[in-house]
């Protein structure tokens, strides 16, 4: 954490003396366009930022990114691409802010991560109205009683906080995680079991809460995700007026992670008045006021407690004093991610549909293997922790206006050449039927065995339009079980149209591989 003893303070004596200055000279003014980055659970605090930034002739443009993605942005030998930025937690600064780029990072507001459930399952559980323990959650999963969504430990915060806290809690809550720690046996089966109860995950907060909302509506009641207290507090406010079922609060009583959202200042020359205006935005956001607003939004006051403003009904208390657990050293915490993404999470089982349409030739082929030898390859995939795990389960089916083939593999690096060989000796060529591809996955994922241990998922890459059989692939798609997610990735001139449709109908999302494939391939990842 870089938070300094009475910043705050100066920050509003720097503010003023800088505003001032800038009256006095006339000529150097605050900045014309400022770029925050930012995770998703700030979106619900957007305004308040914005109505400061148009009050002094700022223009902020607000650029949600995963706290990976921010990390690596930070991390690239390139500046950044935005002046502020405002993850969900230090560390991800700490991890990857290796050039220390970002200066005066100081918490705006927290927010721990609890499990959210539907009411009717805590009922059943029989845990309304009293203390739940991690071990009581285990008790549930093994008992296959209880299974939920939750965010990727590699791409999002609220991720990575669930799985650092199963981490303390399977070694007794110690003082510090040690890397010693990560190696023991019995540590590692009681998180596995934990994160073998996710049934869906999200590289972010916020479309995690989007995804069980879209659950709600479509008839699939998830029994709850883990997630930021104050997103369970926005979900439950769109449940209500749904007239919907509420998540009840579990806040596992031998402790939580929490994020503390700091905001910081990211240095690549744009001179004082740039920095002046974040000072000034930084003393705005943490005056008792804008507190006081933010407390309101569900979020806790970055120092103090709340006072007030829960909901007995789904057990919401904002101003309850939580066992929080201290977070590991840096180089901890990226060995327990590398663990997590490697070997402790529920394995995938991808089917990845791979255009090689005549449309495809040239530039389009040469990006499209590339993208999959990356995704492929353990040791570049493993440097923005998206590598595969020796359990998890890869299906290639190369397409055009018919599936080619299929190749199945294992994420397991001695598999890596033959699936890379099996891409590479595609060449572009036929016409474009996104919905055969799609289809034959479906059928590739059932037949696969115990297909039950697998989070599915279908991945279609696609630069152009297809004949529409979107009909016929719902109707084989509900048949499936109707939660297998398919995600797009477009490339060249793809109608986002058709997959967007796909991704709506799915439960999924579209990503756009236009700029760069390998990173819309590294995105979707986070997804499953």
């Amino acid at each position: 954490m870089r938070r300094l003893p009475g910043f705050a303070v100066r920050l509003a004596a720097g503010c003023l003396a800088a505003l001032a200055a800038w009256a006095l000279v006339g000529c150097s003014g605050p900045p014309v366009a400022v770029t925050i980055a930012s995770g998703s659970e700030n979106r619900t605090l957007e305004p308040i930022v914005q109505d400061f930034c148009r009050a002094r002739g700022v223009t902020c443009r607000f650029d949600y990114q995963g706290s990976l993605d921010i990390g690596l942005a930070l991390a690239a030998a390139a500046p950044p691409a935005f002046d502020i930025v405002w993850p969900a937690n230090a560390i991800w600064i700490d991890l990857f802010d290796r050039k220390k780029q970002v200066r005066d990072l100081t918490p705006i507001v927290r927010s721990p991560v609890i499990l959210g459930l539907r009411r009717s399952k805590a009922e059943a559980l029989g845990w309304i109205g009293r203390p739940v323990s991690t071990g009581d959650i285990v008790e549930a999963v093994r008992a296959k009683r209880l299974t939920y969504l939750a965010s990727s430990a590699t791409q999002s915060n609220s991720g990575a906080g669930a799985y650092i806290a199963m981490l303390s809690a399977a070694l007794g809550h110690p003082d510090a995680i040690t890397r010693a720690d990560l190696d023991r046996p019995g540590v590692q089966d009681t998180v596995r079991t934990l994160l073998a109860a996710t049934v869906r995950t999200a590289g972010s907060s916020a479309w995690l809460a989007d995804l069980y909302l879209k659950g709600v509506a479509g008839g699939t009641a998830y029994d709850g995700m883990w997630n930021y207290e104050a997103v369970l507090a926005e979900t439950n406010a769109e449940l209500a007026r749904r007239g919907a079922e509420p998540l009840y609060a579990i806040y596992p009583s031998d402790g939580v992670a929490a994020a503390n959202s700091p905001l910081g200042y990211v240095e690549r020359g744009q001179g004082e008045a740039a920095r002046a205006f974040f000072a000034a935005l930084q003393a705005h956001l943490l005056s008792p006021e804008v507190q006081a607003r933010l407390v309101a939004l569900g979020r806790r006051p970055a120092l103090g407690e709340a006072k007030g403003g829960g909901d007995p009904s789904w057990n919401y208390d904002p101003g309850r004093l939580l066992p929080l657990i201290r977070m590991p050293e840096p180089e901890v915490v990226r060995a327990a991610l590398e663990l997590y993404q490697g070997a402790l999470r529920r394995p995938s089982l991808t089917a990845y549909c791979l255009d090689f349409s005549g449309s495809m030739g040239g530039a389009g082929e040469t990006a499209l293997k590339a993208a999959m030898r990356f995704i492929l390859s353990h040791d570049e995939a493993a440097r923005v922790l998206v590598q595969n795990g020796r359990d998890d389960r890869i299906v290639l089916l190369p397409f055009d206006g018919r599936v080619r083939g299929v190749t199945r593999g294992s994420g397991a690096p001695e598999d890596a050449a033959a699936l890379v060989a099996a891409v590479d000796a595609n060449t572009a060529g036929g016409g474009t039927n996104i919905y055969a591809c799609a289809e034959a996955a479906l059928r590739e994922i059932r037949a696969t065995p115990e297909r039950e241990r697998y989070l599915p998922a279908v991945v279609l890459m696609t630069d152009g339009r297809s004949e529409n059989y979107a009909r016929q692939f719902l109707d084989a798609w509900r048949a499936e079980g109707g939660d297998v997610p398919v995600f797009g990735v477009t490339f060249g001139d793809a109608d986002k149209g058709q997959l967007d449709a796909l991704a709506e109908a799915t439960r999924a999302r579209v990503f756009d591989g236009r700029t760069s494939l390998t990173e819309a391939f590294r995105a979707v990842r986070g997804y499953n």
